[in-house]
């Protein structure tokens, strides 16, 4: 990401220029005003538990949704507010501008693989499953539009997925037709195939190779060009056959932190109660705006966007494939609306500081424009235009291209020092949302022009929430503190062919208990404290939450990933650390003179290790933890814990169970050291 980050060095600011710009900073506009009153985001249900909903007016429905009731009439309702606009966009190859298909281009195509798929024997209904094993494309768009206009069901296996929990998935969801992108993918399904009694049909993307054909002929699995099925439908048009807004839409396997994949029920009615409840707050997007698509669209999170953004004409830009490409997709496609998660926007406030912290001049110039701006943000004015963004921040801006006007982050906590950084830097809305498959994406969202760091803001209009007692953790709901509970329209169907745990995370009154810990704020946010599934007992009967540890850890400039673990046998906690490589490197250089040292090499270093602990510890306290909170030893690790070594889920959620047992001969071992 470094050559997208060489903005103009502030050393070349001159003193009449900082004048002018201070000039200029006494001219403020006005604070952004939201829609709603900051101090009282959130109401009370009278006569009720301390159930909270949201205080939207019901008349800002602002993008006129009302009459929009399946995901394929959202399509038609951005075809008609966009007048046939730019729907899709793709780059045919790494040095070209975007191509694009208009929204009547994708709704013919959509119905012409729609059609196709019939005359493959799919029956156009909401029982046919359709596979789709691809990254975000054209192809995977249109593919989900055939399903909605033919009622059929879409259920994609993750591009990270191993073998195992695609057989499972094709199994369970009895697929027989399964749309892939590449042969590598097509070859894993071929492989497994003696697993997969369902499977009959693959539809490929790309031309096969001599390898997919022989597989393909001995395991007696047809294959199908995407170009001959979409020909195929055109020759053989069938009526359409409209999803209905009780339909399911998609079934969203999860891959969880442990067991085998659990499909989430999601129906048209629940998506578009998310995300109209969401647009009503988001109000600021519309046909004039364009998306970049890189985020898993496996997920709901990338597919919730996706959504928002076409039921309002806007665009899709799909990213070219390769992540280590995505900043040059960017500068190409020029966003206005940019998905992200905490580990990109972490990523992109090191890179900025690293080449702010290069001199001591860009240093203190930043610094003062940091601080001008963050003034703003406290009176409620963001903007990109000021003369600290002129001439400080343009270049920076011009990594997301430049005209980024909303980002939005999830998944994950952010750092709030990360948040306030970024909302500065570019001038634009950073909000934070909380949500889970199960709520189709979303349920609580943070208020255009809320300033506010660290909370996930008010209920969706869509949405109850309440707080349930957790006594073992000393959380109740009196305090405003408990397990955060939904109720709603955007609350999932259950788990597919999985009643034991559907049943799991519905109480009696129809709660979904979510697992995780909120506190309601004075104003009527949420902000999560803590993660109630993964609690454990010491051996003195102390609980221990390690993900709120590992989230006050992370802050440390050390760390790049880190694990709390311990357990009921003993009184104290250890941690795996991966080390943040480039950080290290220079600290190491710079206290011990150790110059051209490999990660591996630094771990081993007890000097380096005991400053990590040290500094973790410092930041611990600073964060309210109690002693029994703080780790005792650490064990640093060369290699980061990755989708591919399978240590994280493909929403790069930490895998636990597998990272204990990775790692159970180092724990094992800090153990015997602090038992001696």
């Amino acid at each position: 990401m470094d050559e997208y980050l060489k903005y103009v060095g502030a050393g070349s600011l001159t003193v009449a220029a900082l004048a002018a710009a201070a000039v200029m900073l006494h001219k403020s506009p006005e604070p952004y005003r939201p829609m709603v009153d900051l101090s009282h985001q959130s109401a009370v249900v009278e006569g009720r538990e301390k159930i909270r909903k949201s205080v939207m007016p019901e008349s800002s429905n602002v993008n006129n949704s009302n009459d929009v009731t399946t995901l394929y009439e959202a399509v038609l309702k951005g075809a008609s507010l966009s007048v046939s606009g730019k729907l899709l966009g793709w780059r045919p190859n790494p040095t070209a501008p975007y191509t694009w298909l208009t929204y009547n281009d994708v709704l013919v195509k959509s119905a012409n693989v729609g059609a196709g798929l019939i005359k493959l024997g799919q029956n156009p209904s909401n029982t046919t499953h359709i596979g789709i094993y691809s990254q975000n494309n054209p192809e995977f768009f249109i593919v989900e539009q055939a399903c909605y206009m033919y009622s059929m069901v879409l259920i994609p296996l993750y591009d990270t997925l191993g073998p195992d929990a695609a057989t499972y998935i094709v199994n369970q969801a009895e697929i027989s037709l399964v749309v892939c992108d590449k042969n590598s993918k097509l070859k894993n399904l071929l492989k497994q195939k003696s697993k997969m009694v369902s499977l009959k049909t693959v539809v490929l993307m790309e031309a096969p190779d001599s390898e997919s054909l022989s597989l393909a002929k001995s395991t007696g699995v047809k294959v199908v060009l995407f170009e001959e099925l979409e020909k195929l439908g055109e020759e053989n048009p069938h009526k359409l056959v409209p999803c209905k807004s009780t339909d399911v839409c998609i079934i969203c396997y999860t891959s969880g932190t442990t067991g085998i994949p659990k499909g989430a029920i999601l129906t048209h009615k629940g998506m578009l109660a998310a995300v109209i409840a969401s647009t009503r707050q988001m109000h600021i997007i519309g046909c004039e705006d364009v998306m970049i698509s890189y985020l898993p669209l496996a997920h709901v999170y990338e597919r919730f966007v996706q959504v928002m953004l076409y039921i309002a004409g806007g665009s899709i830009g799909f990213f070219s494939g390769d992540v280590k490409k995505l900043m040059d997709d960017i500068k190409v496609l020029r966003p206005t609306i940019f998905p992200s998660v905490p580990r990109l926007l972490n990523r992109l406030y090191d890179k900025i500081l690293e080449k702010v912290n290069s001199s001591k001049v860009k240093q203190c110039v930043f610094n003062m424009a940091l601080s001008a701006k963050a003034s703003e943000l406290e009176r409620g004015i963001l903007r990109n235009n000021s003369w600290w963004d002129k001439l400080i921040f343009r270049e920076i801006q011009k990594t997301l291209g430049g005209r980024t006007k909303l980002i939005t982050t999830g998944s994950a906590p952010l750092s709030p020092k990360v948040l306030s950084f970024l909302r500065c830097v570019f001038g634009c809305m950073i909000i934070e949302g909380y949500g889970q498959t199960e709520t189709h994406g979303v349920c609580t969202l943070q208020h255009l022009g809320d300033m506010s760091i660290g909370v996930v803001g008010p209920p969706l209009s869509c949405s109850y929430i309440k707080l349930a007692d957790i006594p073992e953790m000393n959380y109740f709901a009196d305090n405003n503190k408990g397990e955060i509970c939904v109720k709603g329209d955007n609350i999932f169907s259950g788990y597919f062919k999985n009643e034991e745990k559907t049943q799991e995370v519905f109480d009696s009154d129809g709660w979904l208990h979510t697992g995780d810990v909120g506190e309601w704020l004075p104003n009527g946010t949420l902000k999560i404290i803590d993660r109630k599934k993964n609690i454990f007992k010491l051996s003195q009967g102390e609980y221990i939450a390690p993900e709120k540890i590992e989230n006050i850890y992370i802050r440390s400039r050390f760390v790049a990933q880190i694990f709390i673990h311990g357990d009921s046998l003993q009184s104290c906690l250890v941690g795996i650390c991966v080390p943040d490589e480039e950080v290290l490197s220079k600290y190491a250089a710079q206290e011990y003179g150790l110059e051209n040292c490999s990660v591996a090499q630094m771990a081993q270093d007890p000097r380096l290790k005991k400053d990590i602990l040290d500094d973790v510890v410092k930041l611990g306290k600073e964060g309210n933890l109690n002693s029994f909170e703080q780790v005792k030893s650490l064990h640093l690790h060369s290699e980061l814990m990755t989708i591919e070594n399978g240590l994280l889920t493909p929403t790069m959620k930490m895998k636990r169970q597998d990272v204990a047992k990775y790692f159970h001969l180092q724990i094992e071992n800090m153990y015997n050291i602090l038992n001696k």
